[in-house]
């Protein structure tokens, strides 16, 4: 009798990863300042309402919650400029997720830190970099469709300023470095965007402002953390 040979099945052809979506502004990099949620270190200034590991759980939410807001916009890359180093799990498991760059702070106060981000991304990039927009993660109403205002405007005009509630800002989107920005500073306190102003005035900067937004630093902002945050548009 002939003999039959088994057929072969043909190998599984493998579907194709999709293209990332093109980033619509990808000449301006998004930095988002963040502390690891380490008790004791985050949000200390709601220690006192809240306890250590409340508030620094508080700002794990608020940081997870930036991240996933604005990351599927695919507006312009991300970078959580992390302290006191990028090794806290939290920032790894944002990365593997919503894939934003990870670099650690300077050392130095808040101004010195922005500065030091600012030049250094300005600078690097072999000149693919234009412009950079600086923001914190402690501002829940700061959703896709605001990020989108600012970069638009960086088109245009020297800077963005996003100001906050309680007189500092949410936002400050730049195309060009300037230490005096952020020199002698009253970090925290009410005159922080109107000296912001003042100073880029010296300059003789022209540059757009967006709505006023609360934020979350003080213990009479904690009404904020109960509103439902905005999904991420584009």
């Amino acid at each position: 009798m002939p003999t039959t040979q088994a057929r072969t099945p043909p190998p599984k052809t493998q579907r194709p990863h999709p293209e990332p979506v093109p980033f619509r502004f990808p000449a301006t990099r998004v930095l988002i300042f963040a502390k690891a949620p380490v008790p004791g270190l985050a949000k200390t200034r709601l220690i006192p309402a809240l306890g250590a590991e409340a508030a620094a759980r508080l700002h794990e939410q608020l940081l997870r919650d930036t991240v996933a807001r604005l990351a599927p916009a695919r507006l312009s890359p991300l970078t959580l400029c992390c302290a006191p180093d990028s090794s806290h799990r939290v920032f790894a498991e944002l990365a593997r997720q919503f894939g934003p760059g990870l670099v650690p702070q300077c050392a130095g106060d808040l101004g010195a830190r922005l500065d030091h981000a600012v030049r250094t991304t300005l600078a690097g990039a072999d000149g693919a970099v234009d412009s950079v927009v600086l923001i914190g993660c402690d501002c829940p109403g700061l959703d896709a469709r605001y990020l989108a205002d600012a970069l638009a405007a960086l088109a245009d005009h020297d800077a963005v300023l996003g100001p906050a509630a309680d007189g500092g800002y949410v936002l400050l989107g730049l195309r060009h470095s300037a230490p005096s920005l952020f020199v002698d500073m009253p970090w925290g306190g009410a005159e922080v965007a109107e000296l912001t102003r003042a100073r880029m005035r010296r300059l003789g900067w022209c540059w757009r402002e967006l709505a006023v937004l609360p934020d979350l630093d003080r213990p009479e902002d904690l009404a904020l953390a109960a509103r439902p945050a905005r999904v991420a548009e584009d």
